[in-house]
């Protein structure tokens, strides 16, 4: 008897990530960080995942010039949704295609409707 491997069709889906960098400086001001990052998957529910799972793995403290230490953490998974056009080829699953920086996140907030939805994994 012969068995076949099934191999479901993987497509490219964008997640928008959300990270915070917090410090044990009493008057750290927290920095943001929004990564757009690529993620090849069979499915929106498994791009999701992939994409929490990627978040999660992200975290990362070190100690900066001045002694301190920093810690940057998944503040949340904002969006992700597929690409616009699937026609291009890569090998990874995901790959970082944009991130921005910035201190105010209740400016955030008030311009990013997708934050008032449910947190994905959670």
């Amino acid at each position: 008897m012969e068995t076949k491997s099934v191999n479901k069709a993987k497509f490219f889906y964008i997640a928008i990530i959300l990270y915070k960098s917090s410090s044990d400086k009493p008057d750290y001001q927290p920095l943001y960080q929004e990564s757009f990052v690529l993620i090849k998957a069979a499915s929106l529910e498994e791009a999701k995942a992939k994409a929490l799972n990627y978040g999660k793995n992200e975290s990362v403290s070190y100690t900066n010039e001045n002694g301190e230490t920093i810690t940057w953490s998944l503040q949340q998974v904002v969006d992700v949704n597929s690409v616009l056009y699937d026609n291009f080829n890569s090998s990874e699953d995901i790959v970082d295609l944009y991130a921005r920086h910035f201190h105010n996140y209740e400016a955030y907030q008030s311009f990013e409707p997708l934050l008032s939805q449910e947190r994905f994994g959670e």
